[in-house]
């Protein structure tokens, strides 16, 4: 699984005029599903996106964790993150899982996080969907649960 995570000082994904998720102080984390993954890496990930430590502290270092600021995240599937643009100009999506279980490890991922306490809204699976957010920092950390990735 693939992930970019950016804290944010709000966040909100609209599918056409409707408001279907969004958070003040976290983060938006954009998650692709790579053929090939399992429950394991949903839950590597959520244990790596809620124990990453980008948020600043009194001495301002980056040095807490979502949880630390009281702060949300907002999970927005996108498996374009998936794409491979090296030959040509058009990406391929070959590396990218089926949307069924794609969803199944999405979801698994959202749970994972909530397991560990802390609040998620995400977007509409499949939908077209308009996110915006303001990136804090700007902070954004890339996150990828492939051996040597």
């Amino acid at each position: 699984m693939r992930a970019v995570v950016q804290r944010v000082t709000r966040a909100q994904v609209h599918v056409g005029e409707e408001l279907v998720g969004a958070v003040q102080v976290g983060l938006c984390v954009l998650v692709g599903v790579a053929v090939g993954d399992a429950p394991a890496d949903a839950e590597l990930l959520a244990r790596k996106v809620v124990g990453l430590r980008i948020f600043t502290d009194a001495g301002d270092k980056m040095n807490l964790d979502v949880q630390s600021v009281g702060g949300a995240i907002l999970a927005v599937s996108q498996f374009t993150l998936l794409g491979d643009a090296k030959k040509g100009h058009r990406p391929s999506f070959t590396r990218a899982m089926p949307p069924e279980p794609a969803r199944e490890l999405f979801e698994a991922f959202c749970a994972a996080c909530r397991a560990l306490g802390v609040q998620v809204e995400t977007g509409r699976f499949r939908a077209d969907m308009q996110v915006e957010l303001v990136n804090d920092g700007p902070v954004t950390i890339l996150l990828d649960t492939a051996p040597g990735a």
